[in-house]
């Protein structure tokens, strides 16, 4: 992404970028991987989706990444997609805010594990 952000005009850049997650279980079936495979993979690429974010000087980003419907899915996909989340609070949390980067979960918490309701 290097660069990239001296060719963009400051007016063209939104100020809100909004981005659900989806496909990620599709995208690993596909490839014949289990499903949390595919959950990692989209964590990674949101990882690189922030740092451009970051980059370009978005200042709201919004993830939409786990809805109510999944809490239908198999419990052990469940307790996969909770313990990614949870990973990656506490391996990325840090290095976010010291990017200025302000994680708040939204929507509805009370079925979430309390370290989960940032």
């Amino acid at each position: 992404m290097a660069g990239k952000t001296k060719t963009l005009l400051p007016e063209r850049v939104p100020s809100h970028v909004a981005i659900i997650m989806d496909g990620n279980g599709r995208w690993a079936r596909a490839r014949g991987l289990p499903r949390l495979a595919g959950h990692r993979a989209g964590v990674e690429n949101l990882r690189r989706v922030i740092e451009a974010a970051v980059e370009f000087g978005i200042r709201t980003l919004t993830i939409y990444a786990f809805s109510t419907e999944n809490w239908a899915r198999p419990p052990d996909e469940v307790r996969g997609l909770l313990n990614i989340l949870e990973d990656v609070i506490d391996r990325e949390l840090d290095e976010l805010n010291r990017n200025g980067v302000c994680l708040r979960h939204i929507g509805r918490l009370e079925r979430l594990d309390p370290g989960l309701q940032l």
